[in-house]
């Protein structure tokens, strides 16, 4: 029973790491997009919303699938989540991209500070979780 604990809290500690990697990740592309100067007339391709449950609280999330072209002429797809809800299908809206990951696009205004200060707070909760996982897992008595 303790060595199925001990693997339980390894990969709760592993999923808040992946989390904040990925959060990372997403920040550094969004700001890598925005200060390439690199913009493009982009296409709603799709729209749609999916819900979560959080404490018994739907939650909508709406996603966009835009297409559009480089500068090179590469046409590029990708999909992008928090949206607008009123951007539909067909309507054509300004993205932002790097040149060497125009897959990893934008199609939200610049906001640098509140991206990095939205960032700074997810990570102090991913942290603090561990933290309180990790205490937890040491004072715990063995089983």
């Amino acid at each position: 029973m303790g060595a199925f604990f001990d693997i339980c809290m390894l990969v709760m500690l592993g999923i808040f790491g992946w989390a904040a990697v990925a959060l990372v990740r997403r920040t550094r592309q969004r700001r890598s997009a925005w200060e390439s100067g690199l913009t493009a007339q982009a296409r709603v391709v799709r729209a749609w919303a999916t819900t979560q449950m959080v404490n018994n609280v739907a939650r909508r999330v709406q996603w966009h699938e835009y297409d559009y072209y480089t500068q090179d002429g590469r046409l590029v797809r990708f999909r992008e989540s928090g949206g607008p809800r009123d951007r539909a299908e067909g309507e054509l809206t300004l993205v932002y991209y790097a040149p060497h990951e125009p897959d990893k696009a934008t199609a939200s205004e610049p906001q640098p500070g509140k991206d990095a200060a939205g960032t700074a707070v997810w990570l102090t909760i991913l942290a603090a979780g561990a933290f309180f996982l990790i205490y937890e897992w040491a004072t715990l008595p063995g089983f």
